[in-house]
């Protein structure tokens, strides 16, 4: 069965689906031989990406597949105000992300939460990135907290998150975040030369 369907279309998709009948894997079911009947949707959709996951009424779980292949350390879920924090070790925060934050996006859309992605750090800076807190005198103090409110604490997590992602995930204006996003990517042109 087809719990639930979000999309994106020409973009990516993800199912989730389960089965009545515990000998049946609704995955593999979906999925078929090698591939073979969810490549035929594929094709039928000009090479949309879909990630077929096990439907599961275990939140923290659900939560967990809706992100592969991303890869979870730990997890807050705040019922009340329909918030997730992830948390991950750095490698693995923009494959949770995707590319323009659509598999944050549409993993929110699947569990009916909004997700918001923390790096997990063990003390050592990520390599060649730059914490939001060194632009203090570019960028004013309470938009860095914004951004920090969603899990956004460096240059680069910020800048993996395109434009119309971040203007709808923070309560900052358009303007403002296209003034942040300048900031940043003059730090890591700065960085190349």
């Amino acid at each position: 069965t087809i719990k639930k369907v979000v999309r994106e279309p020409g973009e990516r998709a993800k199912v989730a689906v389960e089965s009545y009948d515990d000998r049946i894997d609704p995955v593999g079911a979906c999925v078929g031989m090698k591939g073979s009947r969810i490549h035929a949707i594929v094709r039928e959709l000009q090479n949309e990406n879909i990630d077929v996951i096990n439907y599961t009424e275990n939140l923290e779980l659900y939560i967990q597949r809706a992100l592969s292949p991303a890869k979870i350390v730990s997890i807050k879920i705040d019922k009340e105000n329909g918030r997730v924090a992830v948390f991950l070790k750095p490698d693995q925060v923009s494959l949770a992300i995707g590319k323009g934050g659509l598999n944050i996006k549409l993993a929110s859309r699947l569990v009916g939460m909004e997700i918001d992605v923390f790096r997990e750090t063990d003390g050592t800076a990520a390599e060649e990135d730059v914490d939001l807190d060194e632009f203090g005198d570019e960028v004013e103090s309470w938009v860095i907290d914004e951004l920090k409110r969603i899990g956004l604490d460096t240059a680069k997590s910020v800048l993996s998150l395109n434009k119309e992602e971040l203007v709808r995930r923070t309560d900052l204006e358009e303007e403002t975040i296209e003034q942040v996003l300048n900031v940043l990517k003059k730090e890591f042109e700065q960085q190349q030369q």
